[in-house]
């Protein structure tokens, strides 16, 4: 017996979206998030504040942006909504506190933008962690 193409098909774009989630997660983890934790004091003396919120706040928000938010894309837990403070700091990154950029230089925070916003249209796929009370939805 064949297997239904378009199973095959299903596998393959939860695959793909799951490797896109853990993927672009570990890379800002590790680009951007462990470093704010690491060395706190130096990125909290060191990040713009913009809307001037104050560089706690700013530098908080980051870190929930960077570390929080990859965590929850990794194990799938919302993973929409996740994607969006990582886009949120991404933007403010290119249009207020860098603005000046050529693509070469904001090509890092394109494609943060880029993965992330697959990731806010497309989901988690169905590779997910199971998570006791979160009720997932099944296609």
């Amino acid at each position: 017996m064949k297997p239904d193409p378009s199973d095959l098909s299903r596998h393959a774009t939860d695959l793909g979206l799951l490797f896109l989630r853990v993927a672009a997660s570990v890379l800002l983890l590790v680009v951007h998030g462990l470093p704010k934790i690491v060395h706190y004091t130096a990125e909290a003396a060191a990040i713009e504040d913009p809307f001037h919120l104050g560089r706690t706040l700013s530098i908080l928000f980051a870190i929930f942006a960077e570390v929080v938010c990859p965590i929850f894309m990794i194990v799938g837990l919302y993973p929409r909504l996740a994607a969006l403070p990582v886009m949120v700091v991404t933007l403010v990154a290119l249009v207020f506190v860098h603005p000046d950029w050529p693509l070469r230089d904001a090509q890092f925070a394109w494609m943060l933008l880029i993965l992330f916003g697959t990731i806010a249209l497309a989901g988690a796929g169905r590779y997910v962690l199971p998570l006791p009370g979160i009720v997932r939805r099944r296609d």
